[in-house]
């Protein structure tokens, strides 16, 4: 866990699983595994099924900072492989409802499940009131995305599940990137 500390302490769900010893603090970039997956919101590929083999060798690396300010933290981290979460939807008390605005413990909870880590998902899912939820409300999504193999494949599943019906010359992660950059 990479983290900025740029939220109360009580209320982070990094800082949380920090706490409780299922996350380990990163405190500078250099510490990044180079074979871990790092979920960045302004990543080019797609989480996928396929990227199992990483997390199992060098482990799972979240970045938890303010997407208003810290838009150059992400832009900057340069070690791992970095995926995007394809759109879920959050169940946390402070964005429940809303498309892409995961707490960094849904996001781990989703990349988790998307890659076959199931009983790790529900460990830290067990730790917050709406884990259970966040998992339930987004279960038909992480089934579907489990089974693409191509980030074509993910953009597709998207576009049906959401009923996305823009150009085909548009890609959705280009949106998911223009979101992020805007809020």
């Amino acid at each position: 866990m990479y983290s900025k500390h740029e939220d109360d302490p009580n209320l982070c769900t990094a800082e949380k699983l920090i706490r409780y010893g299922i996350a380990k603090q990163i405190h500078r970039y250099s510490e990044i595994p180079d074979c871990s997956i790092v979920l960045n919101p302004l990543a080019n590929k797609y989480l996928k099924s396929s990227d199992r083999i990483y997390i199992e060798k060098c482990g799972i690396v979240a970045i938890d900072v303010s997407w208003k300010r810290g838009l150059k933290i992400l832009r900057k981290i340069r070690k791992g492989n970095h995926r995007i979460l394809p759109i879920l939807i959050a169940a946390n008390n402070i964005n429940y409802g809303k498309p892409f605005k995961l707490s960094t413990a849904e996001a781990l909870i989703a990349a988790l499940l998307t890659t076959g880590f199931h009983e790790e998902a529900m460990k830290i899912a067990s730790l917050f009131k709406w884990g259970q939820q966040f998992i339930e409300l987004n279960k038909n999504r992480i089934e579907r995305y489990m089974l693409a193999q191509s980030d074509e494949e993910l953009e597709q599943i998207q576009r049906e599940l959401f009923s996305i019906s823009i150009s085909q010359n548009i890609k959705i992660i280009d949106l998911l990137h223009k979101y992020v950059v805007e809020t």
